[in-house]
């Protein structure tokens, strides 16, 4: 699996992309299987690892965390099984609180230090700091200046030694059978930092104050500004197709085509300007939902090279993985296996849900796309865990000093959880509930009004939310009896 960051999917060749020079995406897909429909479940990046491991949606129950005691994890699973498995990756939050019992479900892990202020190397005097017209400085723009001093070019940029460390494991345990490599990188994330003679490929004229790392809200900044974001989003996204490409060199020169399955993936993607948002904001239009996926299946070799229309999800990919090694499917994963998709087109699935915690519900049928609104209080809320962790601390005494056990749910395998009230979740105000026709206005930029087709989204949205065993509260601050 070689997993990306934030990856586009309308700036990807295959998907249509004309302005991107990522020549090893179209190469991919000639290999592989380009999906059509492939979608995000929990956003961000946690809460979609969460589901790549235990193949069911997170956003529901919690927000950004840990894997939970109870969870399946797929590595585990594997690691449990004689499948040996190894995770590289550049990835930050993985060594975070909030993320802090994902890399050990591995046999071995290798990371590599430094992205998007990781807090890495020290330093006690400030950085000197290029003016930046993202004037949100916190600690961790401060970290990430000092970071980038250490980073400076090609062969110092930590997607390029994570690349470096996938090619050491395939020289080395290409000949064995048996394993798993789970190689993921920080990149295409913002910062867009990129080496610079990737960013030459794209020369624009600007001149003002450096803009790689956009503030999400509201996009305020002027045509010529976000055409040079834009810009230094391709320049990355171009050097992520040149560490593709040794991939694919790779597997080329000792034939792993013959018997080995290949994942290229995301977890979301990324608004920029679109719509007149910038980054991953609810209630999630196609350029952060609808993902970019490939997958070669060495048991499927008539497929190279086709694509698929099927609705598939995030949830799906660990019971594909556990498929392809014959390993048993445990009962609380939702994904299915995307085998007949791969082979003839069969669907896996009549609907999707994504979303975040506590923000818009979506559902998608793959033609229609549903996004309910929550109540103008959008609650009753509460967390339900038993790791309290967010992204950077551990929940305050604050938080849970009202906490009550809740549960428990039909997947925590009798466990009670603490139930946590959380204050009303801030949502986009102006967003309401909307539909969207996506398979003649894939850009969605106008919404529908069809009481019929909502009405049937809602009954599928419904259905999907209590598969899940979503609490009761979900249901009332979304409206929904």
């Amino acid at each position: 699996m070689v997993m990306f960051d934030t990856l586009i999917r309308n700036m990807l060749p295959p998907y249509g992309c004309t302005t991107v020079k990522a020549p090893n995406f179209d190469r991919l897909a000639r290999h592989c299987v380009t999906f059509e429909n492939s979608f995000a479940g929990s956003l961000p990046c946690m809460p979609a690892r969460r589901e790549l491991h235990t193949g069911r949606y997170n956003f529901l129950h919690r927000s950004w965390g840990p894997l939970e005691p109870f969870d399946d994890s797929m590595p585990e699973i594997l690691k449990k099984n004689a499948v040996y498995t190894h995770l590289i990756t550049d990835h930050k939050h993985y060594f975070e609180n909030g993320g802090a019992t994902y890399h050990t479900r591995y046999n071995t892990w290798e990371i590599v230090r430094g992205n998007q202020g990781d807090l890495w190397k020290a330093s006690v005097e400030d950085p000197v700091m290029e003016p930046d017209l993202n004037t949100q400085m916190n600690f961790i723009r401060r970290q990430d200046w000092v970071n980038r001093t250490y980073m400076q070019g090609e062969e110092n940029h930590c997607q390029k030694i994570a690349f470096n460390l996938g090619l050491e494991f395939l020289e080395k345990n290409h000949a064995s059978d048996n394993w798993f490599l789970q190689l993921e990188v920080f990149d295409p994330h913002e910062p867009f930092f990129a080496p610079q003679a990737w960013r030459a490929l794209y020369p624009d004229n600007y001149r003002g104050p450096r803009f790689d790392w956009p503030a999400y809200g509201r996009a305020t900044e002027s045509a010529a500004q976000i055409e040079h974001l834009r810009n230094e989003y391709r320049s990355l996204l171009s050097f992520c197709d040149y560490n593709l490409g040794r991939i694919l060199d790779k597997m080329d020169a000792y034939d792993l085509w013959k018997d080995t399955m290949l994942i290229v993936n995301t977890d979301h993607g990324f608004l920029l300007g679109e719509h007149g948002w910038l980054g991953k904001s609810t209630p999630f239009y196609n350029e952060a939902a609808r993902t970019p996926l490939f997958i070669w299946d060495p048991r499927q070799p008539q497929t190279e090279g086709q694509r698929r229309s099927s609705l598939v999800q995030t949830i799906d990919l660990a019971p594909s993985i556990l498929d392809f090694f014959n390993k048993g499917i445990p009962p609380d994963m939702q994904g299915k296996p995307l085998q007949p998709v791969i082979r003839e087109d069969t669907p896996v699935r009549e609907a999707a849900l994504f979303g975040v915690y506590g923000g818009h519900v979506n559902c998608t049928d793959g033609h229609y796309i549903y996004a309910r609104a929550p109540v103008p209080a959008n609650e009753p809320l509460y967390e339900y865990t038993l790791m309290p962790m967010h992204m950077h601390e551990v929940f305050s005494i604050k938080e849970i000093q009202n906490m009550e056990l809740g549960g428990p749910f039909d997947f925590t395998k009798g466990c009670r959880l603490l139930k946590i009230p959380v204050p009303a979740a801030k949502t986009q105000g102006e967003f309401g509930t909307m539909l969207f026709d996506i398979k003649n206005d894939p850009m969605q930029e106008k919404q529908i009004e069809d009481a019929q087709i909502q009405t049937r989204m809602i009954g599928l949205m419904k259905k999907l939310m209590e598969e899940n065993d979503a609490p009761e509260e979900q249901f009332i601050r979304l409206g929904l009896d």
